[in-house]
């Protein structure tokens, strides 16, 4: 039954986007393109806004709860890449919640006078149990909630936007001021994550009312407006901070930048916000995730432990997503996680937007737009990589290892122990 309409569908794109991305890499982007933070965030909006046009002309055609892990099986089969990928998404997911949970630490901090390691990672590991214990008990109260904290969090941004309007600097974005060329787009690439979630408007495609229609109109006007919200933010923040103090809180960067304005008051408003962000959205990225493990374990691509269900609650995916998320946010910084939550994100999006290449006659999408797509995902990754390389070549380690671990366990899952193909039904 079809029960959404424009406005919920474009809500579902802002709310997937606008979650705890913002609230984490606002700060590694300041500290890597300066003065040209905002380019930096109209550079990654592009991208999602040219990966959105594969989205849209994929969802029309293709209108399944399987989202995304539905257009790789359709444009390249039920095999070892498209399992990979699907896996790759899998855990994906939960590099974001990991991001999430070490942001949602970063501003919690801010309330304690003492800091210390061992609160930091207590702060970290009740970010991800306690949504995890909410999933299990109430999986319901996840999407009622959502709605209601996406209209806060992105009333608070405009608040922050409306009033330190009036104490921007505009002398901070002159060019002098600016990183080297590669910095800035370093910088867009890394705050890419900040991006991903506008495809989970393909997962609730079924029930989107007039899709032919709808369904591009919620892509386009949902990424456009967090584009133009992202920059106001990052023009306020950059304008209204001195670069010193803003790169030794780039952790709770944002939380400073409603300070001149709001003073205090506005600093501790901010920081509030951004635990009840970051909050939901690991709320909503494991009742997201865990239902993909099920999706995919049901196809024969994860062990048929994940299918098991209690009440409709796939409790063994939620499991796992909390147990793996617990190890990856406690063990890496979060510059790593940033770096490679949008390494990942970028390169499913660039296996999407050649789907959409491979059937764009099927689908009827404009072969520019789509090889545009194509070049600018495949380029953002390469550039981040390259910077990532040379100032962290821990994250791309860890990068490379994780679509190893994917390929292999695809392989030896798939070869060894499934044995044999399944064609998926959605």
């Amino acid at each position: 039954m079809r029960t959404i309409g424009l406005f919920a569908a474009v809500s579902i794109g802002i709310g997937g986007m606008v979650g705890g991305g913002i609230f984490a890499v606002l700060g590694e982007a300041v500290s890597l393109a300066h003065g040209a933070t905002p380019i930096a965030f109209f550079i990654a909006g592009v991208i999602a806004l040219l990966t959105a046009y594969s989205y849209a002309k994929l969802s029309v055609k293709f209108q399944s709860r399987g989202g995304t892990v539905c257009f790789v099986d359709n444009a390249f089969g039920f095999n070892i890449l498209s399992g990979s990928i699907n896996f790759m998404l899998w855990l994906s997911y939960i590099v974001t919640i990991s991001l999430y949970s070490v942001a949602f630490a970063s501003y919690g901090l801010t309330f304690f006078e003492t800091k210390t390691p061992l609160l930091q990672h207590a702060l970290i590991s009740l970010a991800i149990i306690l949504p995890a214990i909410i999933n299990i008990v109430s999986a319901s109260f996840v999407g009622k909630s959502e709605s209601i904290i996406v209209a806060i969090k992105v009333t608070l941004l405009i608040v922050v936007i409306v009033s330190g309007g009036f104490y921007v600097d505009f002398s901070h974005f002159n060019p002098q001021n600016y990183g080297t060329n590669l910095s800035i787009l370093s910088a867009g690439m890394i705050i890419f994550v900040a991006y991903e979630g506008f495809e989970l408007i393909a997962n609730a495609s079924q029930s989107i009312k007039d899709p032919e229609k709808n369904l591009p109109r919620a892509y386009y006007l949902s990424v456009g407006i967090v584009i133009v919200l992202y920059i106001l933010i990052a023009m306020v923040t950059v304008g209204t901070v001195d670069e010193k103090a803003l790169l030794n809180a780039q952790d709770y960067a944002l939380a400073l930048a409603a300070k001149p304005a709001l003073g205090q008051i506005g600093f501790t408003l901010v920081a509030a916000a951004a635990l009840l962000s970051t909050f939901s959205a690991i709320n909503a990225t494991i009742f997201g995730n865990a239902r993909l493990g099920y999706i995919i374990a049901k196809d024969g691509e994860l062990p048929t432990i994940f299918e098991y269900e209690r009440g409709e609650i796939p409790i063994m995916g939620v499991t796992f997503t909390v147990l793996a998320s617990l190890l990856l946010a406690n063990s890496i910084n979060l510059d790593e996680i940033a770096i490679i939550a949008s390494a990942g994100f970028l390169l499913i999006f660039f296996i999407v937007n050649l789907s959409a290449l491979k059937l764009r006659k099927k689908i009827g999408a404009n072969v520019v737009v789509v090889l545009s797509a194509v070049v600018a995902t495949v380029l953002a990754l390469g550039v981040l990589l390259f910077q990532t390389y040379q100032s962290n070549p821990k994250a791309i380690a860890i990068f490379v290892l994780f679509m190893i671990f994917s390929f292999l366990f695809e392989f030896i899952y798939g070869q060894s122990v499934r044995g044999h193909l399944f064609k998926r039904e959605y």
